[in-house]
């Protein structure tokens, strides 16, 4: 991601090539569901053991084409050499405590942590609360995903036809995550009754999706700006603050699991599953709270107009 900093200083290019970057990841989720298509279609599963290897066939299918993209790209790309100047600015190491000196600093790792947050935990409950909870059919665990992916595919490709400011960064954002709010509080509450609304929701889901990721990612190179020396160090800094985090909401929420009990037949008021906290509240609070610091950002795009000459050479 800290390439696109050194690739263009323009900020709508800088956004455009975020969305792409989405729209790809769109793809390799997607890509991922063809190899396990390819190897249903093409294996028998009668025996447990027929289904464990189907599954080995999926991992080692989908880490061998990965690894051959990682090599494509490491000895495929030319590895880039800053200029020393461009229009009169000139590029010196940037210190760490550079960056912890500025306020927009946290507030952009707070709000990609966030976004990060509601993207990741929710995906990682979402296949036990369309069986267990909503307790529909064991395809709806890859359609819905599925549709999730289509829909911020589409939402990213038409994302780069745009024309992007720091306003409109925070508008866009705030618009998912309103749409995040409404679509944790409907899977709380959904019942198992009206279950075949969870594939309508997942559009939104989708589209929110979409719509966080890319101006989260944005917003760091705002925050970046003409400083790509240390563009590195705040997406890997952030990217590391978003990972911990994670993990650690995943941990405090199956800390709870195991002492819940089992989901009923029909929602109760008086228990709501971890499940649903991890794929409808967890999601909502965090989108609610990275409006919250969204609003409070004073986001600068000076770079208006397209370079006259590439950064890298």
């Amino acid at each position: 991601m800290s390439m696109v900093n050194c690739i263009s200083l323009n900020s709508t290019s800088r956004v455009v090539m975020a969305s792409c970057r989405n729209a790809f990841t769109m793809v390799a989720n997607l890509s991922l569901y063809a190899v396990a298509l390819v190897v249903f279609s093409t294996t028998k599963s009668t025996t447990h053991s027929d289904i464990e290897n189907q599954y080995h066939w999926i991992a080692y299918t989908s880490i061998f084409i990965g690894c051959c993209f990682v090599g494509v790209f490491h000895l495929g790309t030319k590895e880039p050499r800053l200029k020393i100047r461009v229009h009169g600015t000139s590029y010196a190491r940037i210190s760490w405590a550079y960056w912890f000196k500025k306020v927009l600093y946290y507030q952009v790792g707070l709000v990609y942590m966030l976004t990060r947050l509601a993207q990741n935990v929710s995906q990682a409950y979402l296949a036990f609360y369309v069986i267990e909870d909503m307790r529909m059919a064991k395809s709806a665990k890859a359609l819905v995903p599925a549709i999730i992916y289509i829909s911020s595919f589409i939402v990213s490709i038409i994302m780069q036809e745009m024309y992007w400011t720091g306003q409109r960064l925070k508008a866009y954002y705030c618009a998912g995550g309103v749409l995040w709010v409404f679509c944790g509080a409907s899977i709380l509450f959904l019942p198992q009754s009206l279950s075949a609304f969870m594939y309508v929701i997942s559009v939104f889901i989708g589209i929110a999706n979409a719509l966080m990721t890319v101006t989260g990612v944005s917003m760091q190179s705002v925050l970046v700006g003409s400083d790509l020396n240390g563009c590195a160090f705040v997406y890997g800094s952030l990217s590391f603050l978003d990972k911990v985090s994670c993990g650690l909401a995943v941990f405090v929420l199956q800390s709870f699991q195991s002492s819940s009990p089992r989901s009923q037949g029909t929602l109760s008021m008086e228990y709501i599953s971890v499940t649903r906290y991890g794929l409808g509240l967890l999601p909502a609070v965090c989108s609610l709270a990275g409006m919250a610091i969204t609003y409070t950002m004073k986001l600068q795009t000076p770079h208006s107009k397209p370079l006259m000459e590439p950064l890298l050479e």
